[in-house]
């Protein structure tokens, strides 16, 4: 019986010091991204771009009101394949409209990663400094919707992060 209760305590007091040793970190990066001083530019060039798009989207749009238009003013007796030929007509223009707008979504979406890289690249490497500066075993996310709770020995990195970065 105590030769179990050595060997256990000899295999649970290391992982005891082990866990003293650890340092945990967690920072607010969506927060630091958002006022960085490089992110009001990028989201301006962000909606320079969207802009881009809406003349077109705008034109397929009265193209098709102007066909929708056209299918309701028929006349009780226009012919069949004419009615058929103008509801083919708004059904691929539906298609388009629809095929533009995926297009449209992404994009924008390589648009927005494209701009917000360099963005997340500084945090990065902000964040790796300090990690690397303080001793940090691990550094993570801090996402809000995630977390239960947290306290010693984690710490909030956030505000360090913003101060290397010159972000108030």
């Amino acid at each position: 019986m105590i030769k179990k209760f050595l060997l256990l305590a000899a295999l649970v007091l290391p992982m005891f010091a082990f866990a003293q040793e650890l340092k945990i970190g967690i920072v607010d990066i969506e927060e630091i991204v958002q006022k960085h001083p490089d992110y009001a530019d990028s989201q301006a060039k962000y909606v320079e771009s969207a802009k881009q798009y809406e003349d077109t989207y705008m034109n397929l749009q009265e193209e098709m009101k102007r066909l929708y238009d056209e299918y309701n003013a028929l006349g009780e007796d226009t012919p069949q394949t004419i009615r058929e030929r103008k509801a083919k007509n708004l059904q691929e223009q539906q298609v388009k409209i629809g095929q533009f707008e995926q297009t449209i979504e992404q994009d924008l979406a390589r648009v927005q990663q494209e701009l917000l890289a360099p963005i997340y690249q500084k945090v990065q490497n902000a964040i790796q400094s300090i990690g690397q500066e303080e001793g940090f075993s691990l550094i993570q996310p801090k996402m809000n919707q995630f977390i239960l709770y947290y306290a010693s020995p984690v710490q909030d990195i956030t505000p360090q992060v913003k101060a290397k970065l010159g972000i108030n």
